[in-house]
């Protein structure tokens, strides 16, 4: 079944939200240039009042290791996404430092980014658009015969994420700006895209 990732949450009010749809990952974004970036400390009164079974991931741009190995293990976040230019030598200096799971976030603009994307030593990959959040899609078509299971992102909506299970049967999809209006969640487009995730799988 194809796992629902809700990115950029920031609000009690979205928490409340994905405590009653029940998406398998939530995302709390620390990169400061997005318009998402919340703060370490505001996350960790978020994550208070999310539910247990409910995975925090915590997306960071080039962070400084043992800043995300401190916020893993005080549970902050349960999983550590990696948006940056963070490499195989990173994420093993990462690992050194927690055994928590790791995301890597990669831009898919040509096949060499698929290559690249089969030699991460990341548990899970992202698969994205431009430098993500952006609510663009990219050529799907690349990504067609990608044996490693992914989080597929960049421009997800209620309208078009049945295509995208249907014809990709990614590992989860992630989504942020499909679920706004005005650049803030709204409820109905969050309970409407899990509805149509959950029709398929």
């Amino acid at each position: 079944m194809t796992k629902i990732k809700m990115c950029g949450l920031s609000r009690i009010e979205d928490i409340e939200i994905v405590n009653q749809i029940f998406p398998e990952y939530i995302g709390f974004v620390f990169a400061e240039k997005s318009r998402r970036f919340i703060t370490f400390e505001k996350a960790a009164e978020l994550k208070k009042h999310l539910h247990k079974n409910i995975m925090a991931v915590g997306i960071f741009v080039n962070e400084n290791p043992k800043t995300i190995a401190n916020l893993l293990d005080n549970e902050i976040i349960d999983i550590a996404q990696l948006h940056g230019k963070e490499n195989n030598y990173y994420i093993n200096n990462l690992r050194k430092l927690t055994d928590k799971p790791i995301i890597k976030a990669f831009r898919i603009e040509t096949t060499q980014d698929i290559i690249e994307t089969e030699k991460s030593s990341a548990d899970y990959i992202l698969l994205d658009s431009e430098n993500g959040g952006t609510g663009k899609t990219f050529n799907w078509n690349l990504i067609q015969n990608l044996k490693r299971p992914y989080f597929i992102a960049g421009g997800l909506n209620t309208y078009n994420v049945k295509n995208a299970v249907e014809r990709l049967n990614p590992y989860a999809v992630d989504v942020s700006s499909g679920i706004e209006t005005n650049g803030i969640k709204d409820k109905n487009k969050m309970r409407d895209f899990a509805l149509a995730v959950r029709k398929l799988t």
